[in-house]
């Protein structure tokens, strides 16, 4: 059965940006591209996604591929964004957007790949399934926190990826 899964990095201190919106500090960290939890396995098991402005523009400015049109991908937002090919804007609660966004995924997953409020909002609607972290050895001090609700999570995974701590957790309904 498919999965709404939140797979992001952190901070130590747990935070996924720093003050400035920025990942410089996650950027620079080495990781085995083929070790454990890596994105590149992830990312196979994944039909949509669904990300907040700040992460949508921050890897519209960053990425010089841009985003992946392959993806059908969703943009939780009330600014005036302008969508990239494969990306549709709304401004619609995490529920009402779920359905479609599972439909198209057909059959496999679904990425909530940030913010952190985002990734909250589909808990607060009982649609998250897994967090998969990916923990960076480096405290931000302030920033966009991980996840800023209270929740039960079950290890379910844990261990290296060169310079990162990786785990994966259920969530406990």
């Amino acid at each position: 059965m498919p999965k709404t899964i939140y797979y992001t990095a952190s901070s130590l201190d747990g935070f996924i940006a720093d003050p400035d919106d920025s990942l410089a500090w996650l950027l620079s960290r080495d990781i085995d591209e083929d070790g454990l939890m890596n994105f590149a396995g992830f990312r196979a098991t994944i039909g949509a996604a669904a990300m907040g402005a700040t992460t949508y523009l921050w890897v519209q400015s960053n990425d010089p591929d841009g985003w992946d049109a392959t993806l059908p991908s969703w943009v939780f937002t009330h600014r005036a964004l302008i969508p990239a090919l494969g990306v549709t804007l709304t401004s619609d609660a995490v529920r009402a957007v779920h359905a479609e966004m599972t439909d198209a995924a057909a059959g496999r997953d679904v990425w909530v790949i940030g913010g952190g409020d985002l990734a909250g909002q589909f808990l607060d609607e009982g649609l998250l399934d897994e967090i998969w972290v990916q923990y960076a050895p480096v405290m931000l001090g302030a920033g966009a926190p991980l996840l800023p609700r209270r929740t039960e999570l079950r290890l379910e995974e844990a261990g290296r990826n060169r310079d990162f701590l990786v785990a994966r957790y259920a969530v406990v309904r």
